[in-house]
């Protein structure tokens, strides 16, 4: 409908139907996370998150080069060609939720609606230990192998009931007020907020002024070369965020903790402020050394936006869509908040 914008009413109304598309980040990660498990859901969060930012930077080509299509080869007036270019991502949009409603599972086990059958019927599944043993075949075996077989069972079983505790502990629960709170109130999901504020919310503010800092110290570039770089940072979301899940999930395959990615998360991110810094007080003209230390900070950066959601999963996993809506939120809020920084600095 953005064609269709007339005053500045219609565009604020436009941008808030907009808002709701970018939230849906959040069930987009707490859906990832449930198909996932643990082991891997760095990777799979990270790459789902990685390629939704690269939307980001792919829109930067994109756009331009629609608008450009509509007035060069269809004739279009540009004060038309715009509104008509969002025709594009509206069809792809709505054919990818159309394709989601009609192809997609709500969860593994199906309906959202039975997400917690398949724990309770695992529950009553569990083999009793020593079953095996009233079978016709097992008057032959010796005292000794029914013994060892009883406590093979016996380990088996309590493998299974720990992992049925288990999901059923991970099955996300309708909360009350007061239970929301404390989840979002709680140190651990604080933490993630808190890390996410930083490394996204940094993200957010720095693709809306790249271009910009770029036209300052690179004049030659023109505005399509400004927009072309800038539109690289962005891009780079494709390997560093995914990488960054990969990283965090291979260090919890060797370690079995969880430390292992709370440490990975505050190292990105210790990282990420010494290129910040470096970039801010050397404040390069040389366009060599400009991309490289604009690389290297997205390479941390990104990939600790791809840590955080590889350890949110462990955080109150039946709260998980909370977990996930407060950490995000906290992320377009360090965008607002490092945006309005940029705003009153002089670049």
């Amino acid at each position: 409908m953005a064609g269709l914008v007339t005053n500045p009413a219609g565009l604020m109304a436009l941008r808030f139907f907009i808002g709701i598309l970018g939230g849906s980040f959040v069930p987009c990660q707490v859906w990832t996370t449930g198909f996932f498990d643990k082991k891997i859901v760095g990777t799979a969060n990270s790459l789902t998150g990685g390629l939704g930012n690269a939307g980001g930077g792919i829109t930067y080509f994109v756009m331009p080069a629609v608008f450009s299509s509509l007035v060069t080869n269809q004739h279009i007036r540009p004060h038309v060609a715009w509104r008509v270019a969002f025709v594009v991502p509206g069809i792809l949009i709505v054919a990818t939720a159309g394709l989601m409603l009609l192809l997609c599972p709500d969860c593994p086990t199906g309906k959202w609606s039975e997400r917690d059958t398949v724990a309770q019927i695992g529950s009553a599944v569990v083999p009793v230990p020593g079953h095996i043993s009233t079978e016709r075949h097992a008057s032959i075996e010796s005292p000794e192998f029914t013994s060892e077989k009883k406590g093979v069972e016996a380990d088996e079983a309590q493998t299974i009931s720990g992992a049925v505790v288990e999901a059923k502990g991970e099955i996300i629960q309708k909360p009350t007020f007061k239970e929301a709170m404390q989840v979002i109130f709680s140190l651990q999901t604080m933490v993630t907020g808190a890390s996410y504020f930083c490394s996204f919310g940094a993200e957010l503010a720095i693709n809306s002024i790249l271009g910009n800092y770029y036209g300052r110290n690179f004049p030659k570039l023109g505005l399509q070369g400004e927009g072309n770089w800038a539109a690289m940072f962005g891009l780079l979301n494709v390997v560093f965020r995914p990488l960054g899940g990969v990283v965090a999930d291979l260090a919890y395959h060797k370690t079995g903790s969880v430390w292992s990615k709370k440490v990975l998360l505050h190292a990105y991110g210790i990282i990420t402020g010494a290129f910040l810094l470096a970039i801010g007080l050397t404040d390069p003209h040389n366009p060599n050394t400009m991309f490289g230390l604009i690389a290297g900070m997205a390479f941390f950066l990104e990939g600790a936006n791809g840590l955080n959601f590889s350890l949110v999963p462990h955080v109150h996993p039946y709260a998980n869509g909370i977990v996930s809506g407060f950490t995000g939120a906290c992320g377009n809020f360090g965008g607002i908040i490092f945006a309005i920084i940029f705003r009153y600095s002089k670049f």
